[in-house]
């Protein structure tokens, strides 16, 4: 696997934040296909890959997630979805290909090299776990054009501190 720096900038999106588990995170990957859905029905266009986003990181309790899309500009949400902006900065990058299972994996390697090489991330700690400014996992493949779950592209982007 090989792991990068890269420079990302601001990133409009549309998301819904949930309080999951581990065993409960399929509840906040559900929401993406609603989340393409509803920018179709008002007329708006994805900007990018969907993503997770992890808020708030405790493996062994609850974590805050959030579900987005990219968008081009501004929308006008209601309900339940919230507006943000992943925030620009230097990020630490690698791709996965293969199924989802092997994420943990990826993440672990991406995490490793940051520290062999004397990176920072843009976290702290909490009473109620790791807080991340931003830490994603972008979903490349549409699992509509390639169903093979093995062939599916996933990419990590830790933000660095400054």
């Amino acid at each position: 696997m090989s792991y990068e720096i890269v420079d990302l900038p601001e990133q409009p999106f549309v998301g819904i934040t949930k309080n999951v588990t581990m065993s409960t995170m399929n509840e906040i990957a559900d929401e993406i296909p609603g989340l393409v859905g509803w920018l179709g029905e008002h007329g708006y266009a994805p900007a990018g890959a969907p993503f997770l986003r992890y808020l708030v990181i405790d493996m062994a309790a609850v974590m805050v997630v959030q579900a987005g899309i990219p968008v081009a500009g501004p929308v006008e949400a209601d309900g339940d979805l919230e507006l943000g902006t992943l925030p620009p900065g230097r990020y630490a990058s690698t791709t996965h290909v293969g199924h989802p299972d092997g994420l943990y994996d990826a993440t672990v390697g991406l995490l490793r090299w940051a520290g062999t090489e004397g990176l920072r991330f843009d976290k702290h700690p909490s009473e109620q776990g790791e807080v991340w400014a931003n830490r994603l996992e972008w979903y490349e493949t549409n699992p509509m054009e390639q169903p093979d779950m093995d062939q599916w592209v996933t990419r990590l982007t830790f933000r660095l501190a400054d």
